[in-house]
């Protein structure tokens, strides 16, 4: 009850303002004397400038104004529920039907598999699903948003450790237009076979994170390079079984990647760092040294790499980096603008982009300016 009152006396303060600023509203032939008076159009106009909380007790006013929220909102978050998450998705799933996209990060793991299962069964206009620390949802939950959700485009099911391959593989085949997928702590989803799947049904994927997924293997890294050319970001951070093989394989097939997480990936070598170099650089009309400007006006498609996580890749040596960080000019090495992550390698101090050579250059002018 004290949710339904703030959220009334939002609603009574939105509309005044608006009172305030149009003068008294006629509709109809009457006169808008009350919220409960707006039409369709304005009320879903209203909503979409107040939180979520407040939309929810709103669509609870009257018979009208629940029909116009539940027929107009396609974005909703419900992250803010700390304790009956569950409850509150089992009541509104069957309402919110024309849902688009869905936030149910949680701090505590409170959803269940039957939540799961209502949005399944009446949302299938999702595109968009946050799934992430739900550490009670088992396998049923994916079968189910396979079958209920076919359109997914970005998934979040990060620290969801009860998932397996078998169910992700399944909804990989189903929800071919996945684009950004998130298995961030998946162990038990996250394998080979898996990404197998992945590579051969989701060929649009852009944005893969399989952080910590430490069972993964160059097996399926190389078939994620050879199957999904579009890949734009890969997070492989604490995937320590995988080697060069990988990271070559993504350098010859993955020609508009931009970002790659090693941390902790300590089976790699300087030959990798070689081949990113060499491959991904392909087909740029210039090299680092020729063209950096501080304010270049290129765009994000002609800069290749532009982040690179190498943080405790001990192996790696101060050449092979150096090499990496000047054939791409969006790497940076430099504190405003850090893109070269290296943390955790001593020996990789040497190593500086464009912009810290430029500035020691234009110190070192600036200083024999002064001598003279």
């Amino acid at each position: 009850m004290a949710g339904e009152r703030s959220g009334t006396q939002n609603l009574d303060t939105y509309f005044q303002k608006l009172m305030v600023v149009s003068g008294r509203s006629k509709m109809g032939g009457g006169v808008m004397v009350g919220w409960k008076d707006l039409p369709m159009e304005l009320l879903l106009r209203i909503a979409s400038f107040v939180d979520d909380r407040t939309v929810i007790v709103a669509s609870g006013v009257c018979t009208g104004w629940r029909d116009a929220i539940c027929s107009g909102l396609t974005h909703l978050s419900l992250s803010w529920c700390k304790e009956n998450m569950n409850n509150l998705v089992l009541s509104l799933a069957p309402k919110f039907t024309k849902l688009q996209s869905l936030t149910l990060r949680q701090n505590k793991a409170r959803l269940l598999n039957n939540a799961v299962e209502a949005i399944a069964n009446n949302c299938h206009e999702l595109r968009d699903l946050d799934l992430s620390k739900g550490h009670r949802l088992t396998d049923s939950s994916l079968y189910a948003l396979a079958h209920g959700c076919p359109h997914l485009t970005k998934l979040n099911i990060s620290g969801c450790s009860a998932f397996s391959d078998s169910a992700l593989a399944y909804l990989a085949s189903v929800c071919t237009k996945l684009k950004c997928l998130n298995l961030c702590g998946c162990v038990r989803a996250a394998s080979d076979r898996a990404l197998q799947a992945i590579a051969y049904n989701c060929i649009q994927i852009q944005s893969l994170n399989l952080g910590w997924c430490e069972n993964i293997t160059d097996k399926g890294v190389i078939s994620l390079a050879l199957g999904c050319p579009d890949l734009r970001a890969l997070d492989l951070c604490g995937c320590v079984l995988i080697t060069d093989e990988s990271v070559i394989a993504l350098a010859n097939g993955c020609c508009h990647l931009r970002s790659l997480g090693l941390y902790y990936c300590q089976n790699i070598t300087d030959r990798a760092m070689y081949s990113l170099a060499s491959r991904l650089v392909k087909g740029k009309s210039n090299t680092l040294w020729d063209s950096v400007s501080l304010n270049s006006s290129s765009s994000h498609d002609d800069q290749g790499l532009m982040n690179l996580n190498i943080s405790q890749c001990t192996a790696l040596t101060p050449p092979a980096v150096q090499a990496v960080c000047d054939s791409f000019p969006a790497l940076h090495t430099c504190p405003d603008r850090h893109s070269l992550i290296i943390s955790g390698c001593l020996n990789l101090t040497s190593v500086h982009c464009a912009c810290a050579v430029q500035a020691h250059r234009m110190r070192k002018i600036a200083l024999s300016h002064h001598t003279y």
